[in-house]
């Protein structure tokens, strides 16, 4: 039990962290008040409950008097002869009771798209901002990495704002609707003699008895659904992910014959969803066995305590319906949590997950801090006990100190594996794992690497990325596209398809050269950038940038020779950084 509570607080305190932004954020009045809003028609909603019980008395009590005068008078307005307050007729109690309930659901659904979208854009910066989303990629088996961070912030996010506003606006409610009838409860009850001692207001400890009973054997029957609802969250997730795989990469499938592995792998990823869902479903139907009895129970346990009273004549027969209604009410709201356990489970799975997503966003970008730390200064690119690693801590540069200055093409080479494109993202800055320091020139940098990222939309935007498309005209577009070769697509600078599915390596290659004679940058980094085009291809881009480009240092990661004038050729090998030129 002290496990379950510490969950709880645990569970509750995670929840807060996740929801005290917005509530706090620039949007925090608009926020709140639409939260209070929705608050007050819920609360008013209550209130009509408790006057639909006292409806209901009287008209039971007038069907028992056979008195059609009244009961009809019921159905519009009831003004007693004995100068109380008119009771409101049942038209007008559906009438008001209905507009309420629409305008809280739709305020309610207001606040869920207004907390998403601000959710929603505040993990977005967190995941893009200092490289977390690169770092977390770099680090899937540690405290920094996550699995599946669309889903938590696609899904999960949509979860959390939906279900923390039903299950707190519902939690409220029947809190308020406990207050409102235990009085009522505890005064219609009337007294019972039990072994000698008179109790009064009876049917209310009753009540308060069957709520804890029922709380308590809910719990103990479906608290390992917590669990097993965050790893089916998970599986979940690892299935579709395998599936975009294929999506993303079919022509590189169906070139391998790799159908029958991509099968293997979905038949198992899928295994894992049916094995979990199966013993979900197996704790569910315990579940399930002991929450419908418990409802089912509760709707004649009321009529059967309070039928001795009725056989005595204490209580009419309205008195009795209204003493079923009243203690369906409180028992209800003593008993939230066993009609809600299934959604908390739910909901606590959601919390673990985005919670465990936020720790895991603020590590990485904390990491973002270490590494090589890179400055901009100068017109030379600057090597200072520059120490790069591997996450398992293996060096590939050790200690290396070198200036390049601008101007003169550089040519790096070494074997595979001793750590090329490694060196290259750490003069990028994105490398987290090594020491020392990378002097940047001041001016502009563009990073080609040897598998070009394409932009979901037009072609123009796959070439200008990361530029904005009304940054760059047509024409500039159409001239860098003839120029690497690319002619046939310049008529298709509007057409919106998966370029990086489309368009072949070589083609992708040359398109991101297209980047390069537009975006004109100080210092161009190459990382084996034309590996997919045959040697003459490659030497023909590369003396394309050196004449449109003759303001820009070139440096070249590189396996083949390359045919660049005045050029000086670095040689990386394990743990050293050499001039051979």
């Amino acid at each position: 039990m002290r496990r379950s509570m510490t969950s709880f607080i645990i569970g509750v305190r995670e929840a807060w962290s996740l929801a005290k932004p917005y509530f706090w954020s620039e949007q925090r009045w608009a926020a709140r008040g639409l939260f209070l809003a929705i608050i007050v028609l819920n609360l008013l909603m209550v209130v009509f409950n408790v006057v639909l019980t006292y409806w209901n008395r009287d008209f039971f009590d007038a069907i028992q008097n056979m008195d059609s005068h009244t009961a009809i008078q019921l159905l519009f307005l009831y003004l007693p002869t004995h100068g109380s307050l008119p009771m409101p007729g049942l038209v007008e109690i559906l009438v008001v009771y209905v507009l309420i309930a629409v305008y809280a659901f739709y305020l309610n659904q207001m606040l869920q798209i207004k907390w998403r979208q601000w959710i929603t854009q505040h993990f977005l910066e967190n995941w893009l901002s200092n490289r977390a989303f690169y770092n977390i990629s770099l680090n899937p088996s540690t405290t920094i990495g996550i699995d599946n961070p669309d889903q938590r912030i696609a899904e999960d996010l949509r979860d959390f704002t939906t279900n923390s506003l039903s299950l707190s606006l519902d939690f409220i409610s029947n809190l308020v609707t406990l207050f409102s009838f235990v009085f009522i409860l505890y005064a219609i009850s009337g007294s019972i003699t039990l072994f000698g001692i008179i109790i009064p207001g009876y049917m209310l400890w009753v009540a308060l008895l069957y709520s804890l009973v029922g709380t308590l054997l809910t719990h103990l029957i479906g608290r390992q659904l917590i669990k097993l609802s965050f790893t089916q969250q998970k599986v979940e997730a690892d299935f579709r992910y395998n599936l975009i795989r294929v999506r993303e990469n079919p022509e590189a499938i169906a070139l391998y014959n790799g159908e029958n592995d991509e099968m293997i792998s979905l038949t198992e990823r899928f295994g894992a969803i049916r094995g979990n869902w199966w013993k979900i479903m197996r704790r569910t139907k315990a579940l399930n066995f002991f929450t419908v009895s418990f409802g089912q129970i509760a709707g004649f346990f009321p009529l059967i305590v309070a039928l001795p009273r009725y056989f005595s004549g204490a209580i009419k027969l309205g008195g009795l319906t209204q003493i079923q209604n009243v203690f369906g009410q409180v028992q209800g709201a003593l008993s939230w949590f066993v009609g809600a356990y299934p959604n908390l489970v739910t909901y606590r799975a959601t919390v673990s997950r985005l919670y465990g997503f936020q720790e895991a966003v603020s590590a990485a970008r904390a990491a973002s801090l270490a590494g090589p730390q890179l400055t901009k200064a100068g017109d030379s690119l600057t090597f200072k006990n520059l120490t790069i690693s591997l996450p398992d801590g293996r060096k590939l540069v050790d200690n290396a100190s070198l200036t390049l200055p601008p101007g003169q093409p550089i040519i790096l080479t070494g074997p595979s594996g001793a750590g090329k494109s490694t060196l290259f993202r750490a003069i990028a800055g994105i490398w987290p794992f090594g020491s020392g320091s990378v002097t940047r020139p001041t001016g502009s940098a563009l990073f080609l690497p040897q598998r070009p990222y394409f932009p979901l939309g037009s072609l123009k935007r796959a070439v200008v990325y990361p530029a904005l498309e009304s940054d760059v005209s047509d024409e500039t577009v159409v001239a860098a596209l003839t120029a690497v070769e690319l002619p046939s697509l310049a008529a298709r600078l509007n057409d919106i398809e998966t370029w990086g599915q489309i368009l072949s390596g070589g083609e992708q290659q040359r398109l991101a050269i297209a980047r390069a004679l537009i975006c004109r940058p100080t210092w161009l980094f190459l990382d084996e950038a034309t590996s997919a085009l045959d040697a003459p291809s490659a030497a023909r881009l590369h003396r394309l940038l050196a004449k449109e480009l003759p303001g820009t240092t070139i440096v070249a990661i590189t396996h083949r020779e390359l045919d660049m004038t005045s050029s000086r050729r670095l040689s990386l090998t394990p743990t050293a950084l050499a001039n051979v030129s």
